[in-house]
């Protein structure tokens, strides 16, 4: 008997992007990674932000807490009389189901679409999940005047409780979803096509994989390339795509006559020679620009969409961490202080009077990736005038010690493209960031809202055993960011002694 294949919303974007995921969506989605800790959170500030569009509309119905699909199709159907807006509002038709965030009541038999997205940008695939759910309302008999995205407004400035009305921005975008629905049939035939198949389809690896979205599967399509590959070439991948095309997989195997960059080239010779590529001049003019006593600063920050505190906007940095070491000489013992806030207060004004008492008046402070660090202690200026004066002074002593490495003045080919402190540390050093409980930026922010009860895992907060163990994380993982700069700096000093 065969069976009868749905194409959801979902499941038509992950079509758009790969036929193979799709697929793997429809046949055997217990093969794709469960979500990891990040994009949970992820998902929770989407549902949040849902949930404060729908007091867009008080007088709206709610249909998403009804978890049988039949019944939601039932219900909305019923409740398409009463010409009230709608929340979740299911509809079905053939092999196509959708739902829809918001469905408002325009005229006498009308409806508009309104998605609400947790972004501050329009971006296409907002356009092409809006085109399927038109597609499925207005074959399910539904009619739709007009389409709106209603997304994040990132210039609001919570005072006191949150202003919907001022949180999001609506933009109408009827005919782009006009245009996006030209052809939609034959995809949607394409795709149930493929997904009746006994076994995947073979699709050619690329930069869908990682656009709109990274896919979950890409391990399992990437695993064939060698370790230095081409799509690690720096810049745009479009040289990767052509050279994959050609079928260069491997960054050593590159022609000497291809048409490469500056630094594409130096990867090219670096992966040939397998040995780094010093520029011992630019290291050393780095090297004799700083002040001493060093000191290695690094914050921690998180960002919301729903603004969490009074005065700051969606999606604002706020610092609950910092790690500072202090080196009177390059080769001195370290002096080492952190900062971790405590609680779901606004921690800002506390970490920066924490701060002040660290930084004496001499002497260079070196982070890593200079815009970061400098863009946060600028919105802390803008938050609390009084520290703007102090602020404005550290600000011109920083010293960016992601240059030498962005600017390829060294490079070694286990960096793999890429400038980061987490892929420069081993390549220049034996330490890494491997093993670590936390071990990136993302992680860190996503662990201590989790901590502070910002963000809810299953309906259930951590045991005070779990805050401890996250803490303690924490702290390594920051003063790691810090540590690791100091044995980078060190290692530099050696390559031009």
């Amino acid at each position: 008997m065969n069976r009868k294949i749905i194409i959801s919303k979902s499941k038509y974007l992950a079509g758009l992007q790969c036929l193979k995921y799709l697929w793997y969506r429809v046949n055997a989605s217990e093969e794709i990674p469960e979500p990891d800790f990040t994009a949970r959170f992820i998902f929770n500030q989407g549902m949040l932000v849902g949930e404060y569009a729908k007091k867009l509309y008080p007088e709206g119905i709610d249909l998403g807490k009804i978890g049988d699909l039949k019944e939601q199709l039932v219900r909305t159907s019923e409740l398409l009389s009463e010409r009230k807006p709608l929340f979740e509002a299911s509809c079905s038709s053939g092999s196509v189901y959708s739902r829809a965030d918001i469905l408002v009541p325009a005229d006498t038999d009308r409806w508009d679409i309104m998605e609400v997205k947790s972004s501050t940008k329009l971006k296409e695939d907002y356009i092409y999940d809006v085109s399927f759910q038109k597609y499925c309302l207005d074959k399910a008999g539904v009619k739709i005047r007009k389409c709106y995205l209603a997304n994040i407004n990132n210039q609001y400035i919570r005072r006191g409780d949150i202003n919907p009305g001022q949180l999001f921005k609506k933009t109408d975008i009827t005919v782009e979803v006009g245009e996006f629905l030209i052809g939609i049939e034959d995809r949607i035939e394409e795709m149930l096509e493929v997904a009746a198949r006994t076994s995947p389809p073979e699709i050619l690896i690329g930069k869908h994989c990682n656009e709109p979205y990274s896919c979950p599967l890409k391990d399992r399509c990437w695993g064939f390339l060698p370790d230095n590959h081409i799509f690690n070439l720096y810049g745009s991948k479009d040289k990767a795509a052509e050279l994959f095309n050609k079928g260069v997989l491997s960054i050593k195997d590159i022609p000497d006559w291809y048409n490469l960059n500056f630094k594409q080239k130096i990867q090219l010779e670096c992966a040939k020679t397998e040995k780094p590529k010093i520029n011992k001049s630019e290291i050393l003019k780095f090297i004799n620009s700083l002040e001493y006593p060093l000191y290695f600063l690094d914050f921690e920050t998180f960002s919301t969409a729903i603004p969490l505190y009074e005065g700051v906007r969606p999606y604002q940095r706020i610092p609950f961490q910092y790690s500072i070491h202090i080196l009177d000489t390059i080769d001195s013992k370290l002096c080492h202080y952190d900062f971790l806030a405590e609680g779901a207060e606004d921690p800002r004004e506390e970490l920066l009077l924490n701060l002040k008492y660290k930084i004496d008046e001499a002497g260079s402070i070196i982070v890593y990736y200079e815009s970061f660090e400098k863009g946060v202690l600028k919105e802390l200026a803008e938050a609390f005038p009084e520290y703007s004066q102090w602020i404005d002074s550290i600000l011109t002593r920083i010293v960016d010690l992601y240059k030498p490495f962005g600017n390829f003045h060294y490079y070694h080919s286990s960096q793999k493209g890429s400038a980061s402190v987490k892929n420069v540390l081993p390549a220049i050093t034996d330490l890494s960031y491997e093993g670590m409980e936390i071990a990136d930026g993302m992680a860190a922010s996503v662990s201590f809202l989790y901590i502070c009860g910002n963000f809810v895992i299953n309906e259930s907060r951590p045991a005070k055993e779990e805050v401890e163990k996250v803490r303690k994380s924490l702290i390594k993982y920051c003063g790691m960011d810090t540590g690791g700069m100091i044995h980078i700096l060190r290692a530099l000093v050696k390559e031009v002694e």
